[in-house]
């Protein structure tokens, strides 16, 4: 014992600063991730304010039995599963494409011209974004008239048609991210050896094969590692954008479990509610990730645990 304390003492005297810089984060998550953990309680209790936490109603499994057998939960769980799966399945393979092209790239001036151009819509504030993309798409908008020239559909604005919305939301999300979200493949495309890429262009591999068997295998860790993560967050489908874009007429296919929860906890203020649906989103993340984590571990031997 005497011994593991003057250990913990030295390691302190020796990283007094580390610790001391730790302090500041400690404190950040500590107020913002743990303390409000603490409403959760909200969940199984008919919350009232004026009653506070302790003295609201407490109603048990009530609010999750009502969100599961509720009219509208297949419908929210399907579009939250659609949009994820669509960015998973489409835009996450297209920002490792990208990495492999831009990594083609040999004019640096052209490259960074190219990467900055491609950036500038993911630091647009996504209220503009989405003003653009209500202008894009209203009746006669630039991709409603190539729609209309191009595929002959009729002419209407394509965000009051609940058929067009996953398509929308989907292509907007790739224009504005794809090369953010790329930053992250172009910097494990550094790290692959150049050696290997000499070796193969010796034996007379051109650059597709040369990025399909020595770049792709060695950028594999982090590919894994990236769609382990995006599996974890399948269920959380951010509602900025889609409180900009939905309406009514589009509930069918916009609604999802973020824009539900504050539609219910801050418009209808049914705040229990609002809670259980929100816990439900984290328990089956947390199941997710850990599941996938499970098995990207067994089958590749590599994970971010």
């Amino acid at each position: 014992m005497n011994a593991k304390k003057r250990t913990w003492k030295y390691d302190f005297k020796m990283n007094k600063g580390l610790y001391l810089l730790s302090i500041p984060v400690i404190a950040y998550f500590f107020v913002f991730s743990y303390l409000p953990m603490g409403g959760l309680l909200m969940a199984f209790e008919n919350y009232k304010p004026a009653r506070g936490l302790l003295g609201s109603e407490w109603v048990g499994l009530q609010n999750f039995i009502d969100f599961f057998t509720g009219p509208n939960f297949y419908t929210i769980l399907r579009n939250t599963l659609v949009i994820s799966l669509l960015s998973l399945v489409i835009a996450f393979p297209l920002t490792i494409v990208y990495a492999l092209l831009l990594n083609e790239i040999k004019i640096k001036w052209f490259k960074k011209t190219v990467q900055t151009i491609h950036y500038l819509p993911y630091f647009v504030s996504m209220v503009v974004i989405c003003s653009l993309i209500r202008d894009f798409v209203a009746t006669n908008g630039f991709i409603t008239n190539i729609m209309v020239n191009v595929f002959g559909i009729q002419r209407q604005n394509l965000l009051q048609n609940p058929d067009y919305f996953w398509a929308i939301n989907l292509l907007s999300d790739i224009w504005q991210g794809l090369a953010y979200g790329a930053i992250f493949f172009v910097a494990a495309i550094s790290g692959v050896s150049q050696e290997l890429h000499e070796a193969a262009a010796i034996d007379g591999a051109n650059r597709l094969q040369r990025a399909w068997h020595v770049t792709i295998p060695g950028i594999m860790p982090s590919i894994i590692t990236m769609l382990v993560l995006k599996c974890g967050t399948l269920l959380s489908v951010g509602s900025d954008k889609i409180l900009l874009l939905y309406n009514s007429s589009i509930y069918s296919t916009a609604d999802v479990i973020s824009t539900h929860v504050q539609r219910m906890g801050i418009e209808q203020m049914n705040y229990g509610y609002s809670t259980a649906v929100g816990l439900f989103n984290s328990v089956v993340g947390t199941i997710l990730l850990l599941g996938s984590n499970a098995l990207s571990a067994k089958l590749t031997d590599t994970s971010i645990i």
